[in-house]
């Protein structure tokens, strides 16, 4: 009966232990797990961190394509910069250069006399079209190689192609529309200087009139109280002297006035304020903008740290924006775009990211930081196998212990039975006295 009793006990024993071991590993599991899940829903959409590995040897690293093609016309300068380093100071800490088109190892400028590179950007003066392609700058140093891909097309200046190379603005009905004369840093470095006359069509638009406004920018032009009269072709041109030769630089911007509509303003619904990462890993945090039933390319989403363009606050490219990215998720229309690190750093942990869309009728900004994730990740790894060593050594402890103790229980019972002078009760204790 003893025995039976014994055993029970050893058996409830050993169950209990082992549950408490196995809480103990289940805690761990769950310990070394916290980070990837914490890090997934701080976004409210997919952050990704990954160990930041280095790029091979003497291979260079190719960051993809800009996403922004240049259209241009024939006959007139053409300049392309490289998106690697993004200002002219930044060039000087490239020891080397390059610019190559596509499946060709031929540099450039080569023996083209109309080609040259100076401070990080290409220039073709004038632009043929069979200049048109894909083009490749490599920048290097002692210790760093990385590559990206232009594109550019060129085109006669006809009616035939003015679809193709005009930028698309967009302004509502009833509002100051304002037209913006884009890609000129090249040709009017001091904007206060330059000179740029504007055209509907092939009509110039008179300085003086009331409906056509000069900011006092020449690149920019504000059309008061616009109305759909207002949609066409606008162009903007100015003038560039290279050795002694005048050259014309013409942008055609499409113009588009909509009707205000609840439907297309922008909702920012990730990320969230802080983002957890480890420091050395590669994050990703995507910008999600919610569009609702809008399709136009009208959305534009960009990244900022600390009120600056990601690419002048990063110009070596450890942080750069990915892709523009448009889809769709139960019949709602989505765009999306990620601020890449690569890898993080401490000096991230004190800037102020923005993600910021805007459209013709609102303006929306989001702001977040980089949090430094504890480490109780490396030590979770560490203590889940010891947790199972201890859970196996006590198991077979305990099995031990309990199967040799039912043997002295017995031995010791048969002891006190066969010895007749013993002592079985207080009486006979008391009657021995």
């Amino acid at each position: 009966m003893q025995r039976a009793r014994f055993r029970e006990s050893c058996a409830l024993r050993k169950l209990m232990t082992m549950f408490i071991l196995c809480v103990l590993v289940t805690g761990v599991a769950a310990l070394t797990t916290s980070t990837v899940v914490h890090t997934e829903r701080a976004s409210g959409s997919p952050v990704t961190s990954e160990r930041h590995t280095a790029a091979p040897g003497d291979g260079c690293r190719f960051r993809g394509r800009e996403f922004k093609s240049e259209f241009r016309l024939e006959g007139e300068p053409v300049t392309l910069r490289c998106p690697l380093t993004w200002s002219h100071s930044d060039a000087s800490s490239y020891p080397l250069l390059t610019w190559r088109k596509m499946n060709s190892s031929q540099l450039i400028p080569g023996d083209e006399p109309r080609m040259w590179v100076k401070d990080a950007t290409l220039w073709v003066l004038p632009a043929a079209q069979q200049d048109s392609g894909t083009y490749i700058c490599t920048v290097r140093n002692a210790s760093h190689c990385e590559e990206m891909s232009l594109e550019l097309k060129v085109f006669k200046n006809t009616e035939a192609s003015l679809p193709l190379i005009s930028y698309l603005q967009i302004s509502a009905v009833s509002t100051t529309g304002l037209l913006v004369c884009p890609d000129l840093k090249e040709f009017i470095p001091n904007k206060a200087d330059g000179k740029v006359q504007w055209y509907k069509g092939s009509v110039l638009l008179d300085r003086d009139s009331k409906k056509f406004l000069r900011p006092g920018d020449p690149t920019r032009l504000l059309i008061a109280n616009t109305s759909m009269e207002d949609t066409g072709y606008y162009r903007c041109v100015t003038t560039f002297i290279h050795k002694g030769t005048e050259y014309n630089i013409t942008r055609n911007i499409e113009f588009r006035v909509k009707e205000t509509s609840a439907e297309t303003i922008p909702v920012i619904i990730s990320p969230l304020e802080t983002i957890p990462a480890s420091l050395g890993s590669r994050l990703i945090v995507p910008c999600k903008v919610f569009l609702g039933t809008d399709t136009s390319f009208t959305t534009v989403v960009w990244w900022m740290a600390n009120s600056t363009f990601i690419s002048v606050a990063y110009p070596r490219g450890r942080v750069t924006e990915g892709l523009y990215h448009q889809y769709s998720e139960n019949h709602e229309n989505y765009v999306e775009v990620s601020l890449i690190f690569d890898p993080v750093t401490r000096e991230d942990l004190n800037t102020d990211f923005k993600c910021i869309a805007r459209n013709p009728w609102s303006v929306q900004s989001v702001h977040t930081t980089v949090k430094e994730v504890s480490s109780t990740f490396s030590w979770g790894i560490a203590l889940a196998p010891l947790s199972l060593v201890f859970l196996v050594v006590g198991g077979i402890w305990m099995h031990r212990r309990c199967k040799q103790r039912p043997g002295k229980t017995h031995g010791l019972t048969k002891l006190r039975t066969d010895n007749q002078d013993f002592p079985s009760s207080p009486n006979q204790i008391k009657e021995m006295k």
